[in-house]
């Protein structure tokens, strides 16, 4: 479905676009999906429209089936440091997480609604877990959701497809890159 609206005050939040990310093996070509998430960053500050850059120092100390709990200091070097084709800007508001989304136990909901955004943009690395889950909880925030399909991709197949057709939909609107940029007059 294409999206309809885009909020006067709408931010984007780019998901754990970071470290090794680049090197993992996604389901689409990460070099594309970089690309359209840089042209996001690039038309939001253009437009004077908040961005939201997420980067990923641990995980939830919870037991798994996969095992993975890792603590910052058990991370390789560089794996937080944002991807420089982003060109993190003064202005951009930058959100540490812990767990998988980008609203848990940080000040990221306060910080947009002290800005009045009403709507999120979200996309990234990975569709069914940092993606999901931020756009899961800025949903449970109260605010409007917008996905780009064409800038997330995942580790696995099934489950960027799950997110894409039967999450998503349930959480907001669905689309492009360019239908976004459209919409915002970029």
């Amino acid at each position: 479905m294409p999206i309809t609206t885009i909020d006067p005050t709408t931010a984007l939040v780019v998901v754990d676009l970071q470290g090794a990310a680049p090197h993992m093996p996604t389901v689409h070509p990460f070099d594309q999906v970089l690309a359209n998430a840089v042209e996001l960053t690039d038309a939001f500050r253009a437009k004077k429209l908040p961005v939201v850059l997420v980067n990923v120092a641990g995980g939830a100390p919870g037991r798994t089936e996969q095992g993975f709990a890792a603590s910052a200091a058990a991370l390789p070097d560089g794996w937080t440091d944002l991807l420089p084709e982003l060109g993190a800007q003064p202005g951009d508001k930058t959100v540490t997480k812990y767990t998988w989304g980008a609203f848990h136990r940080t000040d990221l909901a306060e910080h947009l609604r002290g800005l009045g955004v009403t709507q999120v943009v979200v996309c990234g690395i990975a569709t069914a877990i940092g993606v999901e889950s931020t756009a899961r909880q800025a949903h449970e925030h109260g605010f409007h959701v917008t996905l780009p399909l064409d800038a997330m991709t995942d580790l696995d197949a099934a489950a960027h497809e799950n997110s894409a057709t039967r999450i998503f939909p349930r959480l907001g609107e669905t689309g492009t890159t360019s239908e976004v940029l459209a919409l915002i007059g970029a």
